[in-house]
């Protein structure tokens, strides 16, 4: 992982962070987007670069936290939108900040699970279903393809480990790559929504109304 974040704090130039900015969320979460939450959310993203996504959910009246461990990405989103967000300086597959502002009912890894590996998976699960409410989403996109210190997605494994956690299965679906150069590549993806069960003694999330 160490060498994944040095990879992105290396890659963040100024023209860079400008076109992964301009990708349009939309678009990018089009296969999920009925899964996403209606009424105002508690939201995570995890690495969530200069905040693109964070600050389009932001803007839909949700409460957003961005978290973002390469510090030159976190900056630049800090910038271009700080005052939508807020940011936290924190990692896979621990995790170890994330508790103090948990429970969430919405947490999104977008272009983000191909970083690690299977053992990094396996603990990273569990942190994020503590984090999660009872009857939360999880919302994974797997990349299929090649790419910088991209390791293999293979759905089922996620799915199992979700379920080994306490999460279900709630929708899957197939979707070309936004990026053009990644389409000329071949590049595609897995999403995922998983829902969190609820565990003894909670009770249902009723105050958040999800659509789909």
């Amino acid at each position: 992982m160490n060498d994944v974040l040095a990879s992105y704090a290396a890659a963040a130039t100024p023209e860079m962070i400008a076109g992964y900015d301009a990708l349009p969320p939309e678009r990018i979460y089009a296969s999920v987007r009925d899964f996403l939450p209606g009424d105002p959310a508690r939201i995570a993203e995890i690495g969530a670069g200069t905040g693109r996504d964070a600050a389009w959910f932001a803007a839909q009246g949700h409460r957003v936290l961005a978290v973002e461990p390469v510090r030159e990405l976190r900056e630049a989103g800090m910038k271009l939108h700080g005052n939508d967000i807020e940011w936290l300086d924190d990692r896979l597959p621990e995790l170890a900040g994330l508790d103090a502002y948990a429970p969430f009912d919405l947490i999104v890894l977008c272009a983000v699970w191909h970083h690690l590996d299977t053992a990094e998976r396996a603990r990273a699960m569990p942190v994020l279903a503590s984090a999660s409410a009872p009857g939360g989403r999880l919302v994974l996109s797997l990349r299929h393809g090649p790419g910088r210190h991209a390791l293999p997605t293979p759905p089922e494994e996620t799915i199992a480990l979700a379920a080994a956690a306490g999460f279900a299965l709630t929708h899957r679906a197939e979707a070309e790559a936004v990026h053009a150069e990644s389409r000329a590549e071949g590049v595609h993806w897995t999403w995922l929504v998983l829902t969190r069960g609820l565990g003894p003694g909670e009770g249902h999330a009723g105050e958040i109304e999800h659509r789909g």
